[in-house]
């Protein structure tokens, strides 16, 4: 849906893509747009051809992390185009495209940790363990209590990678009286320890132990696929698989198979291996003892007021001729 927004002073020709809850004419920091020719559209487009002509008239592409990328058959068609600005990593964008086009990449990395994601993380915990989702549509369909939970206190929570998120995770899991097993590589060992946690001997005993495991990794060329068949063939029947990290930490199909022979018993999962997901049909949005939703966890207003915001600082640098947060080597185009 295309929606456009007033007639300010045109400064700037600013598309905004992505913005799948029409929220981002609602926060605060929209108001730092004042004075440029804004347009937002909401929905999902994959469409190359239909992406290029509704972004051809575009000097500013706003986005939102990863929910687009950005190469050369795109960028090729988009003649206009000065500058891509956002928050975040910006594995989607090709710079050295962008570079050979005069398209400034303008991304703030700040250190502020996605407190929503860790929230959301035990947002879904407490859901699936408890089977609040399934109880919910069952007490409108005139049932009555139908499945039994499990409770956290006393049970072990591994942490898969002890950075920002993990750590956060952790803490909360001993307010909940858990157990908290952290795994990872050798500087998240070393944090946890100092913090008092208790380390997996091995990657096999953090598997094996966990009631709750959670993952918290950063996806890189070493953590693709670090997740497989061997490693979930050995969690409890009872045990909960926890990812709001990325989906591609797990092998292609890994998890929808071992979903199906019962180890783990369950999954929680935020992040898919496409997305956005909407596929009825996707195999392990058909799995009973999977509770999926639709990678929410950094969608919440105080983190988009944050990530906008940045995003929209950037432009404002940008016009007036100092861009910020630069990723690329090349300058803006000129005019003619």
């Amino acid at each position: 849906m295309h929606r456009a927004i007033g007639h300010p002073v045109k400064k700037l020709r600013v598309a905004i893509i992505n913005d799948y809850q029409d929220v981002v004419r609602t926060l605060d920091c929209f108001s730092k747009l004042e004075g440029h020719d804004v347009t937002i559209w909401t929905d999902i487009v994959e469409d190359i051809d239909v992406l290029a002509n509704r972004l051809f008239e575009a000097d500013v592409l706003v986005l939102m992390r990863e929910r687009t990328r950005i190469d050369e058959s795109l960028l090729s068609r988009l003649p206009n185009l000065k500058l891509i600005s956002q928050n975040g990593h910006i594995p989607h964008i090709d710079l050295a495209a962008c570079d050979r086009h005069g398209v400034v990449v303008s991304s703030a990395l700040t250190s502020r940790p996605s407190y929503s994601t860790v929230e959301f993380t035990w947002g879904l915990i407490l859901a699936a363990m408890r089977n609040i989702p399934f109880e919910s549509a069952s007490l409108r369909q005139g049932h009555w209590q139908t499945t039994i939970g499990l409770g956290l206190r006393g049970r072990v929570l591994g942490i898969y990678g002890f950075g920002r998120l993990g750590s956060m995770v952790a803490r909360i899991g001993m307010a909940f009286g858990m157990d908290v097993l952290v795994w990872g590589r050798e500087g998240s060992l070393a944090r946890a320890k100092a913090e008092g946690f208790n380390t997996a001997p091995d990657k096999d005993s953090l598997f094996r132990l966990a009631d709750v495991l959670s993952l918290h990794l950063r996806l890189n060329a070493e953590t693709t696929g670090v997740i497989g068949p061997d490693d979930l063939a050995m969690m409890k029947p009872t045990a909960l698989l926890v990812n709001t990290s990325r989906a591609e930490l797990i092998q292609p199909g890994a998890l929808v198979s071992a979903l199906k022979r019962g180890r783990p018993g369950k999954a929680a999962v935020d992040v898919f291996e496409r997305e956005p997901l909407t596929n009825p049909d996707d195999a392990l949005l058909r799995l009973p003892n999977a509770l999926c939703t639709p990678h929410l966890g950094y969608v919440e207003r105080d983190n988009y007021e944050f990530a906008y915001g940045n995003a929209f600082d950037q432009i404002v640098a940008f016009a007036t001729g100092t861009p910020i947060n630069v990723h690329n080597a090349h300058g803006p185009k000129q005019d003619h």
